[in-house]
């Protein structure tokens, strides 16, 4: 049983005395359990709506939502919904509510109302997850932007979710707190074996997926491996999408005449596809 389903989800948000504004046209798409799945699309495309549907805070119009099985759309599944499915916002401090680490890490759990002890059991897992034990007793106000975001992420996964949805959760970050938020994303999802779906703006990030799906206009227009997506470079920048680095090099070099794959991702790739070349050049 995939860990995801929308199944031709039709939304759209209503308005008093206007047209409706319509969001989503018919969405088809599986996540299956222990995935990382990254989602593009330029704003408006649909894809926060999307992922604001997987854990029943926004019901589809049409069409239906599955978790696990259960459909969103059923009252007596939301809560367990929640419970499988957290959600970690572009914006740290909108998911920060107490003024000590370790209190707003368990905030999720003491709602629950589990026992003191596993609470504690649980407020200590997350924040060994996110690298973060050393600051518990920090203010989270007072901590990096980086920072912040992991305490965020450890409040969601003290929550025991099976999948965590990401959205945007980089774009206020300098780079080394974007990469301190990757990296427990990435660690989450390979040591963990939990189910990630991150929206973001940058392809770099989205290379780092096993799958990227691209939305447009409320649809999904390209489903596959980071390699078979960002190997079609004037498609995605006909949507306003860029590629990652790597490739948008190669597609340059090629069309001056330089023979390179059109699936490189990484600045090593790159460099030894190059040093390839030359070498056949002098041979």
């Amino acid at each position: 049983m995939p860990m995801l389903k929308a199944e031709d989800v039709r939304f759209q948000y209503e308005y008093e005395n206007e047209a409706p504004q319509i969001v989503l046209r018919g969405i088809n798409l599986t996540v299956e359990k222990g995935s990382f799945v990254a989602l593009l699309g330029h704003n408006g495309c649909g894809k926060s709506t999307l992922a604001k549907h997987f854990n029943a805070l926004l019901l589809p119009t049409g069409g239906r939502v599955l978790v696990e099985g259960m459909d969103t759309a059923a009252e007596a599944n939301t809560y367990p919904v929640r419970r499988l499915v957290g959600m970690v916002l572009q914006n740290p401090d909108n998911q920060l509510v107490s003024t000590i680490v370790e209190e707003d890490v368990a905030f999720g759990p003491e709602n629950l109302g589990l026992p003191p002890a596993e609470i504690r059991q649980r407020v200590d897992e997350a924040l060994a997850a996110v690298d973060m034990t050393a600051y518990k007793d920090h203010s989270p106000h007072k901590l990096s932007g980086g920072q912040k975001q992991r305490v965020a992420i450890a409040g969601v996964i003290a929550m025991h979710p099976d999948c965590i949805l990401l959205d945007e959760p980089t774009a206020m970050l300098d780079p080394k707190g974007r990469q301190e938020v990757l990296d427990t994303i990435c660690r989450l999802n390979r040591e963990q074996g939990m189910t990630v779906v991150l929206i973001t703006h940058y392809m770099e990030e989205a290379a780092l997926a096993d799958r990227v799906v691209v939305m447009e206009g409320g649809m999904v227009l390209e489903d596959g491996t980071p390699r078979q997506v960002f190997a079609q470079v004037d498609k995605l920048r006909a949507l306003g999408l860029d590629v990652p680095q790597p490739t948008a090099l190669c597609a340059a070099l090629r069309q001056h005449g330089i023979d390179l794959p059109a699936d490189l991702l990484t600045p090593e790739e790159c460099a030894a596809a190059l040093v390839q070349r030359i070498q056949d050049r002098k041979a």
